[in-house]
């Protein structure tokens, strides 16, 4: 399995405009939708990944747990479905159903607003205060499917507790490490090298 690190943009960037088709509804939901959000978690996601298999119920749990405290969360699947059909809309309905997500998983078939995040694996997470400045990118915590870490998202919990009670950023951002975003044939962005 190929381990891929996030690229760790530089904080306090403002977050990328989309539009994009929630998978499950059909709607589609944009970064305006937020706007009074005091905070905004902009996850790239999949089906398929080990990495996010790993975590998946432990993020669903967290994703339940800061929503009512005013978290904003939106899932975003950029995989090219031609080559990873099990991260195909159909697909990302299907396993949103049956997993109840609490969230809009979103289908980002260009995957132009991947490449505007800077987007490099999955998961990769992003997490912008109310003014929609980026302001934790990193892992949720040290858990890997390779490692005995028990899954806690202290690392995401840490930032997202701070961010809602208008702290500084946390200083230590370790990077995500994940799969590889699925990029279609030629659409491979230039941030890597």
């Amino acid at each position: 399995m190929a381990r891929t690190p996030s690229t760790m943009p530089d904080l306090g960037l403002a977050a990328p405009d989309f539009a994009l088709p929630d998978a499950v509804t059909g709607r589609t939901v944009r970064l305006a939708d937020f706007r009074e959000a005091p905070a905004l978690l902009v996850v790239f996601w999949c089906n398929h990944c080990p990495f996010v298999k790993h975590i998946e119920d432990a993020f669903l749990d967290f994703a339940r747990a800061y929503l009512p405290m005013g978290l904003e969360v939106v899932a975003i699947s950029a995989n090219d479905p031609e080559r990873y059909p099990d991260d195909a809309p159909e697909a990302m309905r299907e396993l949103a159903n049956r997993k109840d997500y609490p969230f809009p998983y979103l289908f980002d078939h260009t995957q132009r607003v991947a490449r505007a995040y800077r987007a490099a694996c999955t998961p990769d997470f992003f997490l912008f205060d109310r003014d929609h400045r980026l302001f934790y990118r990193g892992q949720f915590d040290d858990a890997r499917p390779s490692t005995d870490e028990p899954v806690t998202g202290r690392d995401l919990r840490r930032a997202v507790d701070a961010v809602l009670a208008g702290e500084a950023p946390p200083p230590q951002q370790t990077p995500s490490v994940g799969c590889n975003i699925k990029w279609r044939p030629g659409n491979e962005p230039d941030y890597f090298g």
